[in-house]
């Protein structure tokens, strides 16, 4: 009878792990809410998603500045770059067909569920096996992503394990000053 409670027990906590992990995804007006730390200041940061076919439209908001951020279709297939740009100065930015924003390609992706490693910016990132202690939670419930860390530097992506829309929940340590952390996902 201990045994069966036991089990019992432990079927029931493990269930409730698994029951916390997130996975966000995109659709249609899904917004995307950060805090980002850039050079030393913080500020929020509003992602609204527009999906049309392959392509991905971003409506960023930030402390005034209003922008689209207009990623191409082969970029979200098969992107090797990461835009870091803050909509300052364009009202539309269309990225290049190689730039992506605040996600990574499909294609990295894949390289990193299939090799453990991805080359972004031409950065070789490595997934981190260790148990993640620092992810990202939303609502108490912690965001299922992969953790890498740059080879060159110290630099650490929490990247949401969905293959169609691997979002960047949480950068670290980024050499460049600009780190951010998902905190809200809503879908309108």
């Amino acid at each position: 009878m201990k045994n069966i409670m036991a089990a019992f027990l432990f079927l029931a906590f493990y269930q409730t792990g698994i029951s916390q992990n997130y996975i966000p995804t995109l659709k249609n007006n899904t917004e995307l809410n950060y805090v980002c730390k850039l050079h030393g200041q913080t500020r929020t940061l509003s992602l609204i998603a527009q999906t049309a076919g392959d392509a991905l439209t971003f409506k960023l908001e930030t402390r005034g500045v209003k922008s689209s951020i207009v990623m191409l279709s082969e970029a979200v297939k098969n992107g090797n770059a990461l835009s870091f740009n803050q909509g300052e100065y364009a009202s539309v930015l269309n990225l290049k067909p190689t730039e992506t924003f605040f996600m990574i390609s499909r294609s990295a992706y894949q390289d990193l569920v299939k090799n453990n490693s991805f080359v972004y910016n031409n950065t070789t990132y490595v997934l981190d096996k260790n148990e993640d202690k620092n992810g990202v939670s939303i609502d108490g419930k912690l965001i299922d992503a992969l953790h890498v860390i740059a080879e060159i530097d110290e630099t650490e992506m929490w990247i949401v394990k969905n293959p169609e829309y691997p979002l960047i929940c949480k950068i670290a340590k980024n050499p460049l000053g600009i780190n951010f952390t998902l905190v809200k996902v809503t879908d309108k």
